[in-house]
C-alpha cells in the first residue's frame, strides 16, 4: 500500500478495494456502504474516524478486514450463488 511517496506497512491480508455508495452518521456512528466488485458491504465505524477520513459517496478506498468471528449462512432449500 502506498501513501504518497512513503510506503504505508500493514499485517492485514483481507484488502478489498471498493467504492462508498452512501454514509450515514448518527451521533457517535456512522454506517459506510461500500460496492466491492458485484458485492455490497455495510461497515460501521466511528462518526469522527468517517469526518477525519472524508468519507463521502463515489471515493475509492480499500476496506481491510480483520475479523475474529466468520458466521456461515445456510438455506435448507440450497443456496444460489
Amino acid at each position: 500500500m502506498r501513501k504518497g511517496k512513503n510506503e504505508v506497512k500493514i499485517s492485514t491480508r483481507n484488502r478489498l478495494p471498493g467504492r462508498i455508495t452512501e454514509v450515514v452518521k448518527g451521533e457517535a456512528a456512522a454506517t459506510v456502504g461500500l460496492q466491492v466488485g458485484e458485492n455490497h458491504m455495510v461497515c460501521l465505524i466511528t462518526r469522527e474516524s468517517a469526518e477525519e477520513l472524508g468519507l463521502e459517496a463515489d471515493k475509492e478506498v480499500i476496506a481491510l478486514i480483520k475479523a475474529t468471528d466468520i458466521m456461515i449462512l445456510t438455506d435448507d432449500e440450497g443456496l444460489t450463488i
